[in-house]
């Protein structure tokens, strides 16, 4: 299989493009610590204690913000506020302030960023309201009492499961392309291979060999897994050292997770090669299907997106069952035992299906 160009490129090159075009669009570049994100801001001077108390809402909102004192140093930041000249005597005088929010990157990252800022900004906004509506003036006195008093409602957030930090994009989307391209790799390249050697004749000349049909069937999902294995390696190794992935603290049922998977999309290969008359059905068919499995099982995007539905779905989806596992075990470190039936779920499959395939296999 390693001998048609097509099988490599899609094994070794597409899945780092993939990596890191979801990896950024869903959530960037952005560092797998638990420390804050880091903010800078620019002001253009006077700009009073209304800075202040933005500072404090925007380290609320999980930013570390810097203040440097030269614009080589703002422009190394990818996160930039720019804060104009006498921000407080503009406010306090009821002149319209503009406060702008730069980001070197895009995606739902940005906006997200956006979206904390702005509550950070129209807190300090309602801060201003609450101290004159109490009767006293806007001062830093003022706001160190109103930051005092206790909130009569608060929210308590923090991240499910054992994790410690919400996970990247990344931490996302490496698994669950890994998850779509061996559906694809095996489905396609698989069954074409098969294809291949019944329409060259070379199914024929082993159906005249003393080996039974299993033993075939056999040897070639061994074929498969061999590619399969390649390919989960190299994703891996790829994820780790170019994308810094975290693959959580039960990395072997990780991986015995992506093997059982594999053994999985083997088996419909070696069945969509049986079915199949010609390589461009097998082609269609493999990559409608991965593209509509990867989409529908959480590949592509966190399923807890998605309407409610589309999740009650993936869980009867092979990519929703591999996806759902790898989840749990990398973004909620809850444990091999979490994991077992989706193990089971996919090895009965596995099996079933590489029955059926013995049944329906054609050595012409």
């Amino acid at each position: 299989m390693m001998r048609s160009w097509e099988t490599p490129f899609w094994v070794f090159f597409m899945p780092i493009v993939f990596f890191y075009f979801i990896g950024t669009v869903t959530g960037g570049m952005s560092s797998t610590g638990s420390g804050p994100a880091q903010l800078t801001l620019k002001t253009g001077g006077n700009e009073g204690f209304l800075v202040d108390q933005m500072v404090r809402r925007l380290e609320e909102r999980d930013y570390g913000v810097a203040r440097p004192e030269t614009d080589e140093a703002y422009e190394k930041y990818s996160r930039r506020l720019e804060i104009p000249e006498a921000l407080t005597d503009s406010v306090l005088a009821g002149k319209p302030v503009t406060v702008r929010f730069t980001h070197k990157s895009t995606g739902l990252g940005n906006d997200y960023d956006q979206i904390r800022i702005a509550r950070a900004v129209y807190t300090v906004l309602a801060d201003l309201i609450v101290t004159s509506e109490i009767g006293t003036q806007p001062a830093p006195e003022s706001f160190d009492q109103l930051n005092s008093m206790p909130r009569a409602i608060t929210l308590e957030v923090k991240p499910a499961g054992k994790r410690k930090h919400i996970p990247s994009g990344f931490e996302q989307a490496i698994p669950g392309i890994i998850v779509m391209f061996i559906l694809l790799v095996m489905t396609t390249s698989g069954a074409v291979l098969l294809l291949i050697e019944r329409r060259q004749g070379l199914l024929r000349r082993l159906a005249s060999t003393p080996i039974d049909r299993l033993s075939v069937v056999l040897g070639k999902l061994g074929g498969k897994m061999t590619l399969g294995l390649v390919q989960i390696a190299f994703a891996m190794l790829a994820g780790t050292l170019i994308f810094k992935m975290n693959w959580g603290p039960d990395l072997g049922m990780v991986i015995l997770v992506l093997l059982i998977y594999a053994f999985l999309m083997a088996s419909i290969g070696i069945l969509l090669g049986s079915l199949a008359r010609t390589e461009a059905q097998a082609v269609g068919v493999g990559v409608i299907a991965s593209n509509v499995l990867a989409a529908l099982g959480g590949c592509w995007w966190p399923i807890e997106i998605t309407p409610q539905w589309m999740q009650k779905l993936q869980l009867f989806l092979p990519t929703g069952w591999a996806m759902d596992a790898l989840h749990k075990l990398i973004s909620f470190a809850a444990g091999p035992a979490n994991v077992i039936p989706h193990v089971a779920g996919m090895l009965l499959a596995a099996l079933i299906l590489a029955g059926i395939s013995t049944k329906v296999f054609r050595f012409q």
